[in-house]
């Protein structure tokens, strides 16, 4: 458990800590609960508990008599008091969403990108949909603490950069989304890696806390995974963790791009899936923006029983199983969480086999077995993820708040 200080120097931290209690217990909790649970004085957090008051991120419910003395108030947060926006990536689809303080997504939105759109025409696509957006869930802009964006890699996510996703068209590379996207709204804006981001909304979200050790993995145009180790995203050295599309999981199978046979990327490519299936013609290009609809009509056919499509899917989801597997080997996590925009329309031909072929897999080396779990957010998964960085960076408590620089002299 974090514990609070009463060090007049981390009002900061101590704010935080006591509006993540709050947030985390749906009924409210009251004062003499949180002085117990986070060590402040009674002076302390009567102080910490009247300044979230009137800033307007908590109220006070209802008294509740539970004994003899002064009835108790419970604090509960106020989930309309702030909001943040998220935006998604896809070569396949954007999303943007809105979502309040719980991560509940209050308005939300998709579309095929523009693939002849240029940099300015993106940029004010994104700034007009994030005002509509804004409008259409009766938020104003002073309640809007930031603006989230989830991209595949490889970027920076310090300087807000994507460099070469290799699945975005040229009009994305060497693109300052970060500062652009600041400098058009006037908001605050953080760019992370889709699925370290998608991460990061599993776990917002994640009341019971049964992710705290866990694997996202997220399908859409490409694949990829999000680690959290106690509770914590994995974000590796540089932003870019969690590209596992080059695990071999079809020895023998179709050629990657780097020169194997068989990696998880190639192995389950929507296009391979919609060839396999009969839905598009071999040698028949897929337009990112018609990606989609292709996999929804491949989806259709599996779920009637057409044989090709039902084989084509199956297969997917036992590659995809040998993926978890490996991962889950070397993160001893035991809890996968699938989603994403594609994952969404197969999952329920794919996941029955993703789930099978995870339990009769002969290569883990769990001792307790691995839990499958399908992700809450559905398509919205990396757009409420690049939401929820923006509360996670406001109501997270962290030790490095209590550090106290120090001048030069």
């Amino acid at each position: 458990m974090r514990r609070g200080s009463n060090l007049p120097a981390v009002g900061t931290y101590n704010q935080t800590l006591v509006l993540d209690l709050i947030r985390r217990s749906p009924d409210g909790i009251s004062r003499i609960e949180l002085a117990a649970r986070t060590g402040l004085s009674a002076q302390t957090l009567s102080n910490v508990a009247r300044r979230l008051v009137a800033e307007g991120w908590v109220r006070e419910g209802t008294p509740v008599v539970s004994g003899p003395g002064k009835p108790r108030t419970p604090l509960q947060l106020d989930p309309a008091a702030r909001c943040a926006v998220g935006i998604h990536l896809d070569p396949a689809v954007e999303t943007v969403v809105v979502v309040d303080l719980l991560g509940q997504v209050v308005a939300q939105t998709e579309r095929t990108p523009r693939p002849d759109a240029t940099r300015e025409q993106i940029l004010g696509d994104l700034v007009d949909t994030v005002e509509s957006l804004l409008a259409e869930g009766g938020r104003s802009r002073a309640s809007v603490l930031g603006i989230g964006v989830a991209a595949p890699g490889p970027l920076d996510a310090e300087a807000g950069v994507l460099f070469e996703p290799p699945l975005l068209p040229p009009v994305w590379h060497d693109l300052a989304l970060g500062s652009l996207l600041h400098a058009a709204t006037g908001l605050p804006t953080t760019v992370e890696k889709d699925v370290v981001a998608a991460m990061v909304g599993e776990l917002w979200r994640d009341a019971a806390q049964e992710l705290q050790d866990s694997i996202f993995v997220y399908y859409g145009a490409g694949v990829g995974a999000g680690l959290a180790v106690d509770g914590t995203p994995i974000r590796g050295r540089t932003g870019n963790a969690g590209d596992v599309a080059h695990l071999v999981v079809e020895p023998g199978g179709p050629a990657c791009g780097c020169g194997q046979h068989g990696c998880l990327g190639a192995a389950i490519a929507p296009e391979r899936l919609l060839i396999d299936a009969g839905v598009i013609d071999g040698g028949e290009p897929v337009a990112a923006s018609a990606l989609r609809e292709h996999v929804r009509d491949l989806a259709t056919r599996a779920q009637g029983g057409d044989y090709r499509a039902v084989a084509a899917v199956r297969r997917a989801g036992a590659s995809l199983a040998r993926a978890v597997v490996q991962i889950n080997n070397l993160l001893d996590a035991d809890v996968v969480v699938v989603g994403g925009p594609l994952w969404t329309l197969l999952s329920a031909t794919a996941g029955p086999a993703l789930v099978g072929a995870v339990a009769s897999s002969t290569e883990t080396a769990t001792v307790r077995g691995i839990r499958v779990l399908e992700s809450g957010l559905a398509t919205d998964a990396a757009a409420v993820g690049a939401a929820c960085l923006v509360l996670d960076a406001a109501m997270t408590p962290r030790p490095t708040d209590l550090m106290i620089a120090g001048t030069a002299h």
